[in-house]
């Protein structure tokens, strides 16, 4: 099964009768190749694997892989549009949560509930834009925009909070998470992630309290 952002930025299925649906259809050769690509480039970097070995572990003839994508630029552009399309998902469920608070705390356990695979992989999203920050051409910009919209998304919730600088706390707050993924990866060791979730999570309660 491939592990990707949809682990970390979990997307589930809901609602599925096992009475009617007695198994789920194969995704097509194109769904294929876009989750093994992100598994791959999550795995072992952006300029690492070809598109021969995405093919095949998509289970698609290499041949197949023009039919749907020109250039293996096109197949990490499409790897970018699934994570940003993830990040759009999971911000969405989130706003559903009754305060800036729990929508804060609920982007942050997004990563703990998956910290094993951070600890072995490192940051999906973080990875993708350092990767193909380093790039030239189209993609080089293009690999940050799923953090983009996140850091968007929490300034909105600092300025819910009426909190100045609220772009800057965003800031702070996703490369917090970040850097902390950075580290558990390096270390090997979730602890270092899930500690400094824990802070964050107490920092932001704390936010809008009245001050004695």
């Amino acid at each position: 099964m491939l592990k990707s952002l949809s682990s970390v930025l979990p997307d589930t299925l809901e609602g599925v009768s096992k009475s009617t649906h007695s198994s789920i259809e194969r995704p097509g050769k194109r769904e294929r190749l876009v989750a093994s690509a992100q598994d791959l480039l999550h795995r072992e970097g952006a300029t690492g694997p070809t598109l021969a070995e995405i093919a095949h572990a998509a289970d698609v003839p290499p041949g197949n892989v023009y039919y749907y994508f020109k250039t293996r630029d096109e197949l990490v552009q499409a790897v970018v549009e699934a994570h940003a399309n993830a990040v759009v998902e999971l911000i969405g469920k989130l706003d559903a949560r009754p305060t800036p608070q729990a929508r804060l705390k609920g982007l942050a356990e997004s990563w703990t509930r998956n910290s094993a695979l951070v600890v072995e992989h490192g940051c999906p999203l973080g990875g993708l834009a350092h990767d193909l920050g380093r790039c030239d051409g189209e993609l080089s910009a293009e690999g940050a925009r799923p953090l983009r919209t996140i850091v968007a998304w929490a300034e909105r919730q600092f300025r819910e909070l009426k909190q100045r600088d609220a772009r800057v706390l965003a800031e702070t707050y996703i490369s917090t998470i970040q850097g902390a993924a950075l580290l558990a990866n390096a270390f090997g060791d979730e602890r270092v992630l899930k500690q400094q979730i824990r802070r964050l999570e107490r920092w932001v309660d704390g936010l809008g309290q009245p001050t004695s």
